[in-house]
């Protein structure tokens, strides 16, 4: 078991939704949480990043630092989602090892899995078919991940462990239309057609696929479960065992935002992966399990969103 109390733990990218999270969950825990801002460290870069692990000597390092975004951005930008995601968690992983970190827990994403894999989707199926061609570079760096944190442990004994997440969203999400995720996406998309009185809104896809969604206080609360008491290789899915639909989803969240309009679907767009749920059983097993429904955390994300949508209209 790893004791968190007086622990000097690195959130590595502390600023985004998962990192802020993380750090809301270690406040209680009596942990020394370190941070950097993103303007004093690029993690792409092999010797600032090795220098500030040895000046700093954290105890474990939480990885929530990533190029990430939705399908559209994955198909525009593939070379970015590949490049800064290899580079990001070299870098750190190596500089871990370098500075005998007594734990380290990679963050990686549902989407390492083969896109007609066996559901509910579990980490022996890893690399036994191909993958979902929307998101393959970001997937592609997140299996690299992986294998490195299992590599360094092989070879060396590192301490290092990794975490697949469904589909996650919550407070401090990222609200583009091009560039997010399915709901803070699918949320700005229905706040501005309400706002403009729309009748109609057309979203990606069929809106068949099923999907996972997990709030991300529930998520960091599992990572904290992990940091202690998983030492395996193996890497543990954590996702709240219920699916949805897209367009059931689209649903809900017409009802939180208060849009009145219709909603239709273009197929001329991807919907990505069919299905994704994954098999939780092992975080589960360790006493894990979400609190935050859907539809609670959605209200509770939109409030935020309200309170913070200014930002997002002058990026938009």
């Amino acid at each position: 078991m790893f004791t968190l109390p007086g622990k000097r733990i690195w959130v590595a990218g502390h600023a985004g939704m998962v990192g802020s999270a993380v750090v809301r969950a270690l406040q209680d825990t009596g942990a020394d949480i370190l941070t950097v801002p993103r303007d004093q460290i690029d993690l792409r870069d092999q010797m600032s990043t090795r220098l500030w692990v040895r000046r700093n000597s954290p105890d474990a390092i939480v990885m929530a630092a990533a190029t990430v975004g939705g399908i559209g951005d994955n198909q525009a930008r593939p070379a970015d989602f590949l490049y800064d995601n290899l580079m990001i968690e070299a870098n750190i992983i190596h500089a871990a090892h370098e500075a005998s970190v007594e734990k380290l827990l990679f963050l990686g994403s549902s989407c390492i899995y083969p896109r007609d894999a066996a559901q509910p989707l579990q980490p022996e199926s890893l690399l036994t078919a191909p993958l979902e061609p929307t998101n393959e570079a970001y997937a592609i760096a997140k299996i690299a991940g992986i294998k490195l944190c299992q590599s360094y442990k092989r070879q060396y004994g590192a301490p290092f462990i990794s975490a697949m997440p469904c589909n996650l969203y919550g407070p401090g999400d990222r609200f583009d239309a091009r560039r997010s995720h399915v709901i803070p996406a699918l949320m700005l998309k229905m706040h501005q057609a309400k706002t403009a009185g729309a009748a109609t809104l057309e979203l990606w896809g069929t809106g068949t696929p099923l999907r996972e969604f997990l709030h991300v206080d529930d998520l960091a609360q599992g990572l904290i479960v992990l940091l202690r008491d998983y030492d395996a290789e193996a890497p543990v899915n954590i996702g709240s065992d219920q699916e949805v639909t897209i367009a059931t989803l689209a649903g809900v969240m017409a009802g939180i935002v208060g849009y009145r309009g219709a909603i239709s679907f273009n197929p001329a767009y991807p919907d990505g992966t069919p299905r994704k749920v994954l098999d939780s059983s092992v975080v589960r097993g360790l006493g894990w399990s979400p609190r935050v429904a859907l539809a609670q955390g959605l209200e509770e994300t939109y409030r935020w969103f309200c309170d913070h949508h200014e930002q997002f209209s002058r990026a938009a």
